[in-house]
């Protein structure tokens, strides 16, 4: 007998059994009010088109859809390994947790990493460890700005990683900004624009410029230099971001729904409220890389001499190649360069962009390091790695291979009580995080969670100097490729510096000079014609 039938056939004998015995006892009628609504979802099951389980096995097809919605909790808490989660392990979110909260962070028992497995990293130790932090510093600092920057910024070696008011609550960007102020180290603000909480109490900010040009534009999207000046001397802005694209979705607009343009949003981006708002995926301000660095030397000159740089996902070499070329061309060199990477990324994206798209952060830190030297520009621009930076040796790992200092998102969102529930896409995040629904961001209290987000700087930024104590290092600046060792295979260890060795200061200046790995991409002629 086919389920439908089973069902009709039940629900008719219990109805009638319902009724037949109510004669003698009438109240076993009050059962109708358990089994009327089960027979009604039955029926509307079978009517349905839809969901064919549903059709096909009314009532007991809908657990089907109740087991999925709950199956990533059920996975996280449940089924997974500590090192199996995705896209943080808990062994990850646990070391984020506890130092934040100002608890042990040590492990007992060893590790529990696979060291034989292809692709497992470490750092070589020295016989002559230093006694960190003592011989280096507490917290040593990055100076950003150029030859021609009038207000260099000492940075942290590790700041919050770009993030919008809109995509994360009035009250997660708080505790944020508020940790910053009390760790003294910097907040990006994301592309969404400076807003009122990124004010209070006023920490060191990272303004970012998308596409958008949201907080600097005119009505008709373009950008606006009154408006951005007006901002840009902010004294909490210590610096200007332009954001060319991001790890998670390189070379993709975006859009602001009407729903959620309120007149809050509105007023923070420059725009009218009630209408849907696009980020188209390119900038309208430049056309080509010397545009481009005109660009940058005119939104330092409107922020008197603030450190201008840019954000971008390595996408195509012979791109930042020219951008390279354009510096020297023009002797317009920008003060800072952030490298996302492919597996960056706190919010929605399409999974094409998201899986597919984009060079990993590692790689594309190496090729841009690599390119600025090779061009004989590295000394003049500071190199930040924003993606996936979590722990000290991430930072470590990144600053080995090119970079000065570092940024983190999502370490930050589980500072401030981020459960990786996986709904930051649904305005349902349930820790009030990712959210603008009112009743889940009133359980984020800032007072609590904005110390935990200087806990962790402060902890992770030690673990980071205590990693190159004991490599035997006087400070990050002498991190090389050689210090982290990775394995290639079972029986095949490779140091980074014998996997993308260095190339020669100023060789990308002399044909005869040019690598054979940049040969492919290479036209010295392209924009200097």
């Amino acid at each position: 007998m086919k389920v439908r039938e089973l069902f009709v056939l039940i629900s008719v004998v219990a109805i009638v059994s319902i009724l037949s015995v109510s004669f003698v006892w009438p109240p076993v009628l009050w059962f109708f009010l358990l089994v009327a609504p089960l027979v009604l979802m039955g029926i509307f099951d079978m009517l349905q088109t839809h969901h064919t389980i549903r059709r096909n096995f009314p009532v007991i097809g809908r657990m089907r859809y109740v087991l999925e919605s709950i199956r990533p909790e059920i996975m996280q808490y449940f089924v997974e390994t500590d090192t199996e989660g995705k896209p943080l392990n808990r062994i990850l979110r646990s070391t984020v947790y506890r130092r934040a909260k100002g608890e042990t962070d040590t492990e007992p028992f060893g590790t529990q990493m696979d060291l034989y497995q292809s692709g497992y990293e470490w750092m070589e130790h020295s016989m002559y460890a230093k006694s960190n932090p003592k011989e280096i510093s507490d917290f040593p600092r990055v100076l950003i700005g150029g030859k021609d920057c009038k207000q260099p910024y000492s940075s942290s070696l590790l700041n919050i990683s770009a993030m919008s008011y809109g995509s994360l609550s009035k009250n997660a960007v708080l505790a944020m900004n508020q940790g910053a102020k009390m760790g003294n180290f910097a907040h990006n603000t994301g592309e969404g624009a400076i807003s009122d909480y990124h004010l209070q109490p006023g920490g060191d900010l990272i303004w970012q410029i998308g596409t958008g040009y949201f907080g600097c534009r005119k009505d008709d999207g373009t950008f606006n230099e009154v408006t951005f000046r007006e901002n840009a001397l902010r004294p909490e802005v210590k610096m200007i971001e332009i954001k060319l694209s991001q790890g998670a979705k390189p070379g993709h607009g975006g859009i602001l729904p009407a729903i959620k343009n309120t007149p809050e949003i509105a007023k923070i981006r420059h725009v009218k409220p009630g209408i849907a708002v696009h980020s188209p995926p390119s900038h309208s301000a430049f056309n080509d890389p010397i545009q481009f660095m005109h660009f940058i030397e005119k939104l330092r000159e409107l922020s008197d001499g603030k450190p201008v740089g840019f954000k971008l996902c390595i996408g195509r070499r012979q791109e930042f190649m020219d951008f390279c070329e354009a510096m020297i061309f023009t002797g317009i060199t920008p003060d800072f360069i952030t490298v996302d990477g492919g597996e960056g990324g706190t919010g929605a994206a399409p999974v094409e962009f998201s899986n597919t798209m984009g060079m990993p952060m590692r790689e594309g830190l190496i090729f841009v390091h690599d390119t600025l030297t090779g061009f004989g520009l590295r000394k003049d621009i500071k190199v930040i790695a924003a993606g996936k930076i979590i722990t000290g040796f991430d930072m470590a790992r990144a600053m080995a291979l090119g970079a000065d200092g570092c940024n983190s998102a999502r370490a930050m969102m589980l500072a401030v009580g981020c459960i990786q529930a996986l709904q930051c896409n649904s305005n349902t995040c349930p820790v009030g995080v990712a959210t603008q629904n009112k009743s889940l961001m009133k359980g984020l209290v800032v007072a609590d969670k904005a110390p935990r987000v200087k806990n962790f700087h402060d902890a992770t930024v030690k673990s980071c100097l205590e990693l190159i104590a004991a490599a035997g290092l006087n400070g990050p600046e002498e991190l090389r490729r050689e210090h982290i060792s990775k394995r290639m295979g079972m029986f095949e260890v490779k140091n980074y510096d014998e996997i993308y060795p260095y190339i020669p200061e100023g060789s990308l200046l002399d044909v005869s000079q040019i690598p054979e790995s940049y040969a492919r991409y290479f036209q010295l002629t392209r924009i200097m014609k």
